[in-house]
């Protein structure tokens, strides 16, 4: 019997993970040997470049343009692209400030982009990728703050966009 809830265990905790699928980005980040992570940034995104609005590497294409990145980036169907490796500091946060006072964000912070539009909410899926990312994330690291862009660049950032805050919330404190 403890053989059978072993093994379910496992493929509850497998059955949770968020599937990731590597992007690695050459720009937009710079290389850290150690690091304190324990902020985690959520952003939005998409393409306003020509092309498809959602389409990943068209949003890759325009992060290495303009010099930044984030670590992750979840397409609207939930996927979840790695584009920085969490021990390096990616360029996402820009001129910001946390609650405690503490500036260079990006140092202490990972960044989580959503793709959607000023119009278009962030999807079931997506929401679903972004809980199981960040309680994976939290499960690696110290975390002190989940915030939004906004929280970190009131007046400069509005996003994320068409987000409900309260739900993510409520569902990564359910876990």
């Amino acid at each position: 019997m403890k053989l059978k809830i072993s093994i379910f265990v496992i493929f509850l905790a497998i059955s949770v993970q968020a599937q990731i699928i590597d992007k690695e980005m050459s720009t937009g980040f710079r290389t850290a040997t150690t690091r304190n992570i324990d902020v985690i940034i959520i952003h939005s995104t998409f393409n306003n470049s020509g092309g498809e609005l959602y389409d990943i590497d068209l949003i890759i294409k325009q992060f290495a343009r303009y010099g930044v990145s984030a670590h992750y980036v979840i397409g609207r169907q939930g996927e979840v692209y790695r584009l920085v490796n969490e021990k390096n500091v990616a360029y996402h946060a820009g001129k910001s400030s946390l609650p405690d006072g503490r500036t260079g964000v990006n140092s202490c912070s990972i960044g989580i982009e959503m793709v959607c539009s000023f119009t278009e909410p962030v999807t079931d899926q997506q929401m679903e990728a972004l809980v199981k990312l960040t309680n994976e994330i939290i499960t690696r690291h110290n975390i002190k703050f989940i915030l939004r862009h906004s929280d970190i660049a009131p007046g400069r950032k509005t996003d994320p966009w068409n987000f409900n805050w309260e739900k993510y919330q409520n569902l990564i404190q359910a876990l």
